[in-house]
């Protein structure tokens, strides 16, 4: 029997739920596992109980490998006990924002600079979902014939935002079926978002910032330069809320160092880890949604070349946000540590 490891998982709202099934789906070597939160209580995952204990410094002895969920799950809580936990031993992977840009802490996506998980001090962070998706998709094209440019538009789904904000999509949902379709425009009670998102996108994730960019558009510029160590490479991006329970999707444009053709693209594609082509778009086979929940890979469709750029390229990206846009990506990193 191989060794076993004690784990603990912090936060038990979407992402940390999503852990939990991670971890046992992937046969991770689980020892003792703990789960922690605000307040003890016990949850229900899939028919299996789970007693969840009240956090504290104290709760991290003994344990090897802390997940924390993030801000969809304790919030604040890497910042108060990631330190404590390390402190008694335990290597820390935060699914958070509070690491992600220290210079001192990896930034990892194992299809990409699995590598950088040697460097750690004790802290991993775990990008941003909509990061993760598109550096898994750009990689093998950078690796190949590098990267000048990228644009992308996100397409994100409400449990990005947590699960207050799938209840707020659900309850507004009800409501407009409510008035039988009649009245689109709906206020609701418990407001995890800045507008209204059932019949409805908007504009704006994360507070604005520098050049009116948002937030979460320059987590997709910064930590895809430390990822992918180059931070040469001109990225801008707008990121939309859609009325969409889980799975985001990316409309990306490039401009390669070199040119590549599409289908030379689509065969680059098809044979990375990591990845799965649907790209039939005369049969109407692309990437939804849909289609991608509770699945682990990243998805990509309707590679086209740009008709007016020598070395443009357009490209569909689609992953299960909770997954591969957190829960997985943090398992993964998981098992790159007790690999090293």
């Amino acid at each position: 029997m191989g060794k076993k490891y004690n784990v603990a998982v912090v936060g038990v709202g979407v992402v940390g739920i999503e852990m939990l099934r991670v971890l046992k789906e992937r046969h991770f070597p689980v020892g003792k596992l703990s789960v922690l939160a605000r307040s003890a209580r016990n949850i229900n995952v899939d028919g299996a109980t789970y007693p969840v204990q009240a956090i504290s410094s104290e709760a991290f002895e003994g344990i090897d490998i802390a997940l924390f969920a993030g801000t969809e799950g304790e919030k604040g809580a890497a910042t108060t006990y990631a330190n404590e936990a390390v402190k008694r031993g335990a290597v820390v992977i935060d699914n958070g924002a509070d690491f992600r840009m220290d210079p001192k802490v990896p930034l990892v996506v194992p299809e990409v600079n699995a590598k950088d998980v040697k460097k750690h001090k004790g802290i991993i962070a775990n990008p941003n979902c909509s990061t993760i998706q598109m550096v898994v998709a750009l990689w093998p094209i950078y690796k190949k014939v590098g990267l000048k440019r990228v644009i992308v538009t996100t397409l994100q789904a409400s449990s990005g935002a947590g699960k207050s904000a799938v209840e707020q999509l659900k309850e507004e949902n009800s409501k407009i079926a409510e008035s039988g379709y009649i009245n689109v425009q709906v206020n609701v009670e418990n407001k995890a978002m800045p507008q209204q998102l059932a019949y409805n996108v908007f504009p704006h994730i994360g507070e604005f910032s520098d050049s009116d960019y948002t937030s979460e558009e320059w987590k997709l510029v910064k930590e895809t330069h430390k990822i992918m160590h180059d931070d040469k490479i001109n990225i801008s991006a707008t990121t939309v809320r859609v009325p969409v329970r889980t799975g985001h999707s990316e409309a990306v444009y490039i401009e390669t160092g070199k040119f590549i053709s599409p289908e030379k693209v689509k065969d680059i594609f098809s044979k990375s880890s990591g990845i799965i082509l649907v790209d039939d778009p005369q049969n109407n086979l692309y990437p939804m949604p849909k289609d991608v929940e509770g699945r682990d890979e990243v998805f990509i469709g309707r590679v086209r070349k740009d008709p007016f750029v020598k070395n443009g390229l357009w490209f569909w990206v689609v992953a299960d946000n909770l997954r591969k846009g957190a829960a997985t990506n943090a398992v993964e990193i998981a098992e790159c540590v007790i690999l090293n």
